[in-house]
C-alpha cells in the first residue's frame, strides 16, 4: 500500500476522509457505567475531539465541545445546574443542546445568551452503552442489531484501551485466519467452566471443542459476503469425516465487527478512534437464552482492567505477560489465556500506526481486502456528497437491518451455508426474547 493510502485510510481529524466517514455513523462514547455516580460528567475524547458527556437532573444526556465558548477552560470540571453544565468559569450555563441559558455576570437585562450556543451532538444509550452521532445529516437510527433488540437483561457491556490504531484493531477481528495460531490452546478445557470465555465452549450440537477444531484445522476456506450492513465472512473447516465445522463472523460498517461467544451468546465490538495512535473497543455481549450474568462478567473482565481508563493490566510495558514456559507447554503465544491479550499484543506490536508500505497481503487476508475497498468506496461517496452509505438507515427502515448472524456449527459438507442458517434459526426459535425475527438472506442481500 502506498504511504498516502495508508494515512487516508487511518487518519479520522474532522476534516480527513476516513474521519469524515465514520462520522455519518452512530458510534460508542462511553459506558453507561461511567456515569453511575454522584457526578455524571466525564471528559471524552474520540476522532481527536475533546468533548464532554453529562447527564442532567432530568436524566437527558448531552454531549458537548469540551472547552468553554466564553474563554474556552474545560467544561468536564463544570457544575451540574439548573438542568445543564455550568462553566465554573464565570458562571454561564449550558443544556443538553449547547445552547447557553444564563450568564449570571453579564448586565441583568442582556440577552447574549441567546446567541451562544456551543458544538454539541446528539447521544443514546443502548442497553449499558452511550452512542454519539457526529456527522451532518438530519436523521439517522442505529440499524436493528441482536445487541439493540434484546433486553437490557441479556446485554453486558464492557471496553478497552488498546494504543493503537483503530484500523489495525478493526481488521484483526476480521481475520479469520489468525484463531487457529494467535488463539491456540494446547489442552481442551472444561467447557461447564466456559461462561465469559471465548473459545472454550464445544460446538453447537456436539461435544467438540472449538479450541480443538481451530488448532487441528487451520487451512480453512473463506467466502467473503458483501451485505447492507457491510461484510459476512464465511469460515468453513472441512473435519474430514463428511461433516464441515461453519464459522460466522461479520463487519458491521464502519467500525465493529459481531463474532459468536459460545453456543449461546455474541459479541459485537466497536474499535473506536481516540486518536490516530489509540483507540477502545466497546463489545456488547448478547444472551439469546438466559439472562446475562453481569457481575460475573464484569468481574472477570476488571480483573484483567485498570480503572478509570479501562487499561489492560498485561500490555506492553510488561510484554503481555509472556511467559517461555507457557509458550512450551499451554499457549502458542505464551500470553495467557485471555484472548483480548493477544489480539491486543498483535495490533500494538505492529506499531501505533502499521506501516502497511511493508505488509504482504495472502489469500486468507481476503476480508481485508475487500474491507479497505469498500472504505475507499464510502470515501469517495462522502467527498463526493452521495448519500447512499452502506449500513445507513432511519426511521422503520432500521429493520432492514437485522442479526446480523454470528456462530459457531457442525453440519453436512454437502450444503455448508445450510450448517449456519439453520443454526441460527434454531437459535433464535429457542431464545427468551424476540430474536426469532428471522435474518433472511433475502432482507440482507
Amino acid at each position: 500500500m502506498r504511504e498516502d493510502r495508508n494515512k487516508l485510510l487511518t487518519e479520522t481529524t474532522p476534516r480527513s476522509s476516513a474521519g469524515k466517514v465514520l462520522r455519518q455513523y452512530w458510534v460508542p462514547v462511553a459506558l453507561t457505567e461511567e456515569l453511575d455516580n454522584q457526578r455524571a460528567v466525564l471528559p471524552i475524547k474520540i476522532m481527536h475531539e475533546e468533548l464532554v458527556l453529562f447527564r442532567d437532573k432530568n436524566n437527558n444526556l448531552g454531549l458537548l465541545d469540551r472547552q468553554c465558548p466564553h474563554r474556552g477552560v474545560d467544561l468536564s470540571y463544570g457544575r451540574l445546574e439548573n438542568n445543564g453544565l455550568r462553566c465554573v468559569f464565570h458562571g454561564w450555563c449550558f443544556d443538553k443542546s449547547g445552547q447557553c441559558l444564563e450568564q449570571p455576570g453579564e448586565p441583568e437585562n442582556s440577552k447574549l445568551y441567546q446567541r451562544i450556543k456551543t458544538k454539541s451532538y446528539p447521544v443514546m444509550e443502548i442497553n449499558g452503552v452511550v452512542f454519539a452521532y457526529m456527522g451532518d445529516r438530519e436523521e439517522t437510527t442505529p440499524p436493528q442489531l441482536d445487541c439493540f433488540r434484546a433486553p437490557d437483561s441479556h446485554v453486558f457491556a464492557f471496553k478497552g484501551k488498546w494504543e493503537c490504531n483503530w484500523l489495525q484493531a478493526l481488521e484483526v477481528g476480521i481475520d479469520p485466519v489468525h484463531a487457529s495460531f494467535l488463539h491456540r490452546f494446547f489442552t481442551d478445557e472444561d467447557p461447564s467452566d466456559q461462561y465469559g470465555k471465548q473459545f472454550r465452549d464445544n460446538t453447537a450440537g456436539t461435544n467438540i471443542p472449538i479450541t480443538k477444531v481451530l488448532r487441528e484445522f487451520h487451512r480453512p476456506d473463506i467466502h467473503v459476503d458483501e451485505t447492507n450492513y457491510g461484510l459476512r465472512i464465511k469460515t468453513f473447516r472441512n473435519l474430514n469425516n463428511g461433516s464441515t465445522h461453519a464459522r460466522i463472523t461479520n463487519q458491521i460498517f464502519p467500525c465493529a465487527i459481531s463474532i459468536p461467544m459460545s453456543n449461546s451468546m455474541t459479541i459485537t465490538q466497536w474499535h473506536v478512534p481516540v486518536d490516530d495512535e489509540n483507540c477502545y473497543w466497546y463489545a456488547m455481549f448478547t444472551s439469546f437464552d438466559e439472562p446475562i450474568d453481569k457481575e460475573k462478567m464484569r468481574a472477570q473482565r476488571l480483573a484483567d482492567h485498570s480503572l478509570p481508563e479501562y487499561l489492560p493490566k498485561n500490555n506492553k510495558k510488561n510484554r503481555y505477560g509472556f511467559d517461555r514456559k507457557e509458550q512450551e507447554t499451554q499457549t502458542y503465544t505464551g500470553m495467557g489465556m485471555d484472548i483480548n491479550v493477544h489480539d491486543q499484543w498483535a495490533c500494538e506490536s505492529m506499531g501505533t500506526i502499521q506501516d502497511r508500505t511493508n505488509e504482504h497481503l495472502a489469500t486468507t487476508d481476503k476480508a481485508i481486502s475487500a474491507y479497505r475497498r469498500m472504505l475507499l468506496q464510502s470515501i469517495t461517496k462522502v467527498e463526493d456528497g452521495d448519500q447512499e452509505l452502506i449500513g445507513i438507515v432511519s426511521g422503520d427502515d432500521a429493520y432492514t437491518i437485522r442479526g446480523p448472524i454470528a456462530l459457531d456449527a457442525i453440519g453436512s459438507s454437502e450444503d455448508q451455508d445450510s450448517i449456519w442458517l439453520a443454526g441460527d434459526q434454531k437459535r433464535r426459535s429457542q431464545s427468551s426474547w424476540n430474536a426469532n425475527l428471522y435474518y433472511k438472506e433475502t432482507e440482507n442481500d
